[in-house]
């Protein structure tokens, strides 16, 4: 176990049987005995407490364009300025972030800087950013520092997001509304057994924690990385659109290019057919603005008015070209366009 002396109280627990500690923060649940981790590695048992081990303890902070994380219907062409602590509670054998997420599970130690959460939102205003983003790796398991900069993001008059794995309770899902302003869930799989072989985690899971986002009100947008193999049948992307269309065909759904990475090196890059194929299925399912991701100038970056299809965002990669919206509606029909702007 790592040392608790630099740990902190973590928030949302209970007591449980014996010295054990029931952690309510992600779909895990993990009843942790003494000096024991949970699944994610940064939250243990310290004689009967929950405590954290990463608070405020930063191994990212950079100002990003907002439409990287990618969220293209949440104040587009603006600046969010971007925090990660190392450890995540699934370990994907594709993640493209994995030498900081998985950091725990190969090496000793505890990486990041100490940074408490005034410095974070000083540094995000001399960025000129417009939010505050909890990404890189997987904001749930620093609650507690998303929490508080967040709290004081609002009060500053900046926005926050989550780019999760979508993977938290409802008891999560109500504490992040006191801040929480929009998130990209990743979600990786509609098949359960691929979500438990290969991330370590259900798809019932995400399922429930991106129901507990929109109940509270908060924006939703939705990634998927189309892995070759993997998830790439029609089938399967049928299900996805389908799923989010029935939450609501105003969420966006970005598809993305896999490269190999981290475990999984044996599929190649996913096609550019394939991503189209998913594009095409997206619409057919009802769902007004699908994106294709890490396909710069693809024609699929831009948001066009589902019903008159006039061009009302523009983008080339993840920079903003055009931004036409009146009271985030189309000016030519009127017809709205999610998000928030």
């Amino acid at each position: 176990m790592k040392s608790a002396e630099t740990s902190s109280p973590a928030l949302l627990w209970r007591r449980g049987e014996g010295d054990r500690v029931e952690c309510d923060l992600c779909a895990h649940r993990c009843s942790i005995p003494p000096d024991k981790a949970g699944v994610c590695k940064v939250r243990l048992n310290v004689e009967g407490e929950l405590r954290t081990l990463v608070k405020n303890r930063l191994i990212a902070a950079n100002a990003d364009p907002i439409e990287k994380k990618p969220l293209f219907h949440f104040l587009p062409g603006t600046v969010a300025f971007s925090i990660a602590t190392v450890g995540c509670n699934f370990h994907c054998r594709f993640c493209q972030n994995w030498n900081i997420s998985q950091y725990l599970r190969h090496n000793a130690g505890l990486p990041g800087e100490v940074i408490s959460p005034a410095e974070v939102v000083r540094a995000a205003k001399q960025s000129d950013a417009s939010s505050i983003a909890c990404t890189y790796t997987e904001p749930v398991i620093f609650f507690e520092t998303a929490k508080e900069v967040g709290e004081l993001a609002r009060d500053e008059g900046l926005k926050n997001v989550f780019v999760t794995n979508g993977y938290l309770t409802r008891e999560a899902a109500r504490e992040a509304a006191s801040f929480l302003d929009g998130a990209n869930v990743d979600l990786k799989t509609f098949n359960d057994r691929n979500y438990r072989k290969t991330c370590g985690a259900t798809l019932k899971g995400v399922l429930d924690g991106i129901e507990a986002l929109l109940a509270e009100g908060v924006w939703l947008e939705i990634t998927t990385l189309i892995i070759p193999t993997f998830n790439d049948s029609s089938e399967e992307m049928k299900a996805i659109a389908r799923h989010i269309a029935s939450l609501s065909p105003s969420i966006p759904w970005h598809v993305s290019r896999f490269h190999p990475d981290y475990r999984m090196t044996g599929p190649p890059a996913t096609p550019l057919s394939t991503l189209e194929r998913a594009y095409a299925i997206g619409r057919e399912a009802g769902l007004a603005h699908v994106y294709l991701g890490n396909v710069s100038g693809h024609d699929s970056e831009n948001t066009r008015c589902p019903k008159c299809e006039r061009m009302v965002i523009g983008r080339r990669g993840f920079r903003l070209t055009l931004l036409e919206l009146e009271g985030g509606r189309c000016p030519a029909c009127g017809t709205p366009i999610g998000g928030v702007f």
